[in-house]
């Protein structure tokens, strides 16, 4: 977290009203970021909403009236189309002036002009957002992304990784409030006998798992797991090969990921426990008995990753099997943000 002395900053959440925007808000609170003033914009269907900072009560305001050089940094929560349109807003904006954007949709995260970043993976890499003098842009990744290399980037330091095979078992919560709300309708309504009719899935998911999520590319891979690939490749390694099926599960909140993962040198799943205990984003669970892992559901408002189930995969040569989970509302989306906005101040870019 900043220091007590650090600078207040003018920061604007787009997207406020949503699931992750809302997280962002209470992610600055809780860890007293620096603020001097918090402007909540969302869409024009959010106008009249009033949201919490503390105690203050907010008005939400539309994008189109922020004045966004008044700004220091922009945490954005919004889909591609509405980021779109805030960069464009922001290139009108001299250099020095302008504000820093960290983003949360998967519009930039490819750019070779933007950095996409982990904290506690490779935060060297934010100084690149302000090398293009037309940028100042840094990407926030996947949720499922952000909670595995995590964990990868630690045993890829023991014995470096070529291939992982990750199965997904992603909430509803990563795909918006409406989702969440389906989720619950659907669930009352086969206990009372209603028809059920997906409308933000395409199949029922209560009671149900989806193997699909986005859209399809070719080669029948989805863009979600188009994305845990490329992703892994440019934050940790562009040698390591990682093949995903990513699923939709009928849980609220709460990413879970299997990872089978192959090593270029023998590893013991001991010395894995050992160097995941000594990371401070990472509690490790792993008894083999009864209650002895971690399930989504218990991982729902926390900060941590949690990892169990550490074994060996016998079936390659050093392979390891290990269960990944977060929030991913807050690892995975807002809490990221947040330690990307205290690490810029840290390394003093944030002017």
């Amino acid at each position: 977290m900043p220091a007590k002395s650090s600078p207040l900053y003018n920061i604007a959440v787009v997207g406020a009203t949503g699931n992750v925007g809302r997280e962002i808000i209470n992610t600055l609170h809780e860890r007293n970021f620096p603020v001097a003033q918090l402007l909540p914009v969302a869409s024009n269907r959010s106008l009249g909403q009033q949201l919490s900072f503390g105690d203050q009560t907010l008005d939400v305001i539309p994008l189109e009236k922020v004045d966004f050089q008044n700004c220091d940094l922009i945490l954005s929560s919004c889909g591609s189309q509405a980021v779109q349109q805030l960069s464009e807003i922001l290139l009108k904006i001299p250099f020095d002036s302008r504000p820093v954007l960290i983003d949360n949709s998967s519009h930039f995260r490819m750019d070779d002009n933007t950095p996409l970043v982990v904290p506690e993976v490779n935060p060297h890499t934010l100084s690149q957002a302000f090398e293009n003098k037309n940028r100042k842009i840094i990407a926030n990744p996947n949720c499922s992304t952000i909670q595995s290399v995590v964990v990868l980037d630690v045993i890829h330091k023991i014995s470096p990784i070529t291939r992982v095979v990750a199965s997904t078992y992603q909430s509803v919560s990563g795909a918006g409030k409406k989702a969440m709300d389906e989720l619950f309708n659907q669930t009352r309504g086969i206990y009372v006998n209603q028809p059920v009719q997906p409308q933000e899935f395409t199949k029922k998911i209560a009671f149900n798992v989806i193997p699909h999520i986005d859209v399809f590319l070719e080669g029948g891979i989805t863009k979600e797991e188009w994305k845990m690939s490329v992703e892994t490749q440019k934050i940790l390694d562009p040698k390591i090969k990682l093949h995903a099926t990513c699923v939709r599960v009928p849980v609220f909140v709460g990413h879970g990921v299997a990872l089978h993962i192959e090593c270029t040198q023998p590893i013991e799943p001991e010395t894995i426990r050992k160097s995941l205990r000594k990371h401070d984003a990472v509690a490790v669970v792993d008894h083999p008995k009864d209650n002895g892992y971690v399930s989504p559901e218990e991982c729902t408002g926390e900060d941590l990753i949690y990892v169990s189930r550490i074994r060996k995969d016998n079936t390659v040569e050093h392979g390891i099997s290990l269960w990944v989970v977060s929030d991913n509302l807050r690892k995975g989306a807002a809490l990221n943000a947040v330690q990307i906005a205290e690490t810029l101040i840290e390394q003093k870019l944030l002017s």
